[in-house]
């Protein structure tokens, strides 16, 4: 199998994702991106079809085809926007990011044969590189998840264990074809969780050798348990229920399974979780809440950018520091709302831990998240002083 390059140790990454569909009329613009920042762009999603092949999630808003007609040449919609970016900043790699929490439902039937795998892998070439020359650098997989542990309704199957590699040895080879044909170096990166049940699901050493770099979703560690948990801890901490359930302990999960440090890219969260009806013993933190605040974001969180907009502190939030976890929460006790979120200092010291264990570098969900605070501080890796209640 061809395995696939390392970054280099002096050349950390800092990859961020974009949601498109954030990027709509009034929203954010990608032009807008900081891109001299980061080191690769991750676009979010493509999306897999009921034939198992890679295909554009949305034609108007991805390509300009909008009411049936062709794109506007060479580009339109946001990769034209994608283009622009790339123009401005001729070192940043731009990526194309297939599947996602909402576009996975099909991964297990494409990678289930020898066949619907030669399909897929070729439709990724004929849908996004072919059509869209030189605008795409790789292909991020995010297969969310395979075996079990998805969306309901997503197809899934034991055998998804070992087809996925398959896959992705599959699409490597198709890659790397394509590179020597257009002379340029395609990559292939993979997102996967950071859950320990979901790791013993993948045959991650055999995929560590397969691609460029393993981003690590190191967050969302409670969503949608009711639990006043962290979604993103650094560390576990006394008193926590789930101590596994921490990015520390999922960075080590993926090195038992074979991984090398300088292919995990730790992932970090730009959103926070709420949890609603949390009473307010030990400040709310580890009680057992009811569910997702709609108030504060509900079921898909809330940007970081808007939570301080919001100036919950001055709404009757107090914040708290966890010393062992290095996250920040927030708790009104009146209202029983809980709040946890990562801000500058704790994104802060996630950049030390990644330089620290020596991991490829630093993956972030999402970049229109930002207020410009948490992104400035993984560039300067300084720490902003904490001030708790």
């Amino acid at each position: 199998m061809q395995q696939g390059r390392t970054a280099p140790a002096s050349s950390p990454v800092v990859a961020g994702y974009v949601a498109p569909w954030k990027a709509r009329k009034g929203g954010p613009s990608i032009t807008a991106v900081p891109a001299r920042e980061l080191t690769h762009l991750m676009y979010a999603f493509g999306t897999v079809s009921t034939e198992g092949l890679a295909q554009l999630a949305d034609r108007c808003l991805d390509a300009g085809a909008c009411d049936g007609t062709a794109p506007s040449a060479p580009f339109g919609g946001n990769f034209a926007e994608l283009a622009e970016l790339k123009r401005s900043s001729p070192q940043l790699r731009i990526l194309i990011s297939l599947g996602g929490w909402s576009g996975s439902k099909y991964f297990s039937a494409a990678a289930a044969t020898s066949t619907s795998r030669a399909r897929f892998a070729q439709s990724v070439i004929d849908a996004f590189f072919r059509p869209y020359p030189g605008l795409f650098d790789g292909v991020d997989i995010d297969w969310e998840f395979p075996v079990s542990g998805g969306r309901p309704g997503n197809f899934e199957r034991p055998e998804d264990r070992s087809n996925f590699t398959l896959l992705i040895a599959e699409l490597r080879r198709r890659l790397s074809e394509f590179s020597a044909l257009e002379h340029g170096e395609l990559e292939l990166t993979i997102a996967v969780s950071a859950v320990p049940d979901k790791i013993v699901n993948l045959e991650a050493a055999a995929l560590a050798r397969l691609v460029d770099r393993i981003n690590l979703m190191a967050y969302d560690y409670h969503a949608g348990s009711g639990i006043a948990g962290f979604n993103a801890p650094l560390f576990a901490c006394a008193g926590d229920p789930n101590p596994d359930l921490n990015v520390n302990a999922s960075v080590n999960a993926l090195i038992r399974a074979g991984v090398a440090p300088a292919k995990v890219t730790l992932g970090v969260a730009f959103y926070g979780r709420a949890v609603a009806d949390v009473p307010p013993e030990n400040k709310g933190l580890f009680q057992k809440g009811t569910t997702a605040s709609t108030e504060w974001g509900g079921s898909d969180g809330i940007d970081y950018r808007d939570l301080v907009a919001r100036r919950p502190v001055e709404q009757g939030f107090l914040r708290y520091w966890s010393d062992e976890a290095q996250v920040p929460w927030l708790y009104d006790a009146e209202r029983r709302i809980w709040i946890s979120y990562d801000d500058p200092l704790s994104v802060a010291r996630k950049a030390m831990y990644a330089r620290a264990r020596a991991l490829a570098g630093i993956m972030i969900w999402d970049l229109f998240a930002d207020d410009g605070s948490l992104l400035a501080a993984l560039r300067t890796g300084t720490l902003p002083s904490q001030k708790s209640e």
